[in-house]
């Protein structure tokens, strides 16, 4: 499993010119996800990515 994390103004997803989902300014993740991981894996990388300091602290700071 492998999580690229890209801080955004705005991204959206396009399935053949039809847009499937956008957001304003946030936090891009591309997973990329193959047949050997498991339930596992996902429960560390998301324990990782939420225990990260790049969330905005209450001042609006990173």
């Amino acid at each position: 499993m492998k999580i690229v994390i890209q801080r955004v103004q705005k991204a959206s997803v396009a399935i053949e010119d039809h847009t499937v989902g956008t957001i304003n300014q946030g936090l891009l993740l591309l997973v990329g996800v193959g047949p050997e991981d498991t339930r596992e894996d996902l429960d560390y990388a998301v324990r990782k990515i939420i225990n990260m300091r790049i969330f905005s602290d209450e001042a609006g700071k990173m």
